[in-house]
């Protein structure tokens, strides 16, 4: 979904770049669906409360419409081969949008002006490092969401201040 959101806030210049990553941190780490945060947001800043409100209808309707109708469609065509395969195709996709977004998000906040500027600083490289080692700790360390994201926050604004 943050591929298609970055590409439509891009096309119709509703946002510039910083704006909108920005936003996706606060959405990441609000409650509640990325997309529906996001599209709230993007339609109040570009058409105030009305544009707020048709925004999140036009992310949240069509999926729901869709979801009921394969709802209704899959418990009769679960045990189809071709049903199967289809679902096990979705996984390299899905795996694909997310490395999608994460090269793109990284490519803004590591690289802000494309490759014309030094790629790394030595502060880039080792808050990178250190979001790495963190990230490979918490894959076998059980944490609540709460408390990591109380700690990114603090993380966030001491890198802030260091910056």
């Amino acid at each position: 979904m943050l591929p298609l959101i970055q590409e439509e806030v891009a096309r119709h210049n509703w946002l510039d770049s910083k704006a909108l990553i920005d936003f996706i941190a606060v959405s990441e780490s609000t409650p509640g669906p990325f997309a529906v945060n996001i599209s709230t947001y993007v339609g109040r800043e570009v058409a105030g409360i009305p544009g707020s409100i048709c925004a999140t209808l036009g992310v949240t309707l069509p999926s729901f419409i869709i979801i009921l109708i394969v709802a209704k469609c899959f418990e009769k065509f679960k045990s189809s081969k071709i049903v199967k395969g289809c679902m096990s195709g979705l996984k390299p996709a899905v795996v694909g949008l997310i490395g999608t977004a994460v090269i793109s998000v990284s490519k803004t906040v590591f690289i802000p002006d494309g490759f014309s500027t030094t790629i790394f600083s030595d502060v880039t490289f080792y808050i990178s490092a250190g979001i790495f080692i963190l990230c490979v700790f918490l894959a076998f360390k059980k944490l609540h969401p709460i408390l990591i994201i109380c700690l990114s926050a603090v993380l966030g604004i001491a890198c802030g201040y260091l910056l």
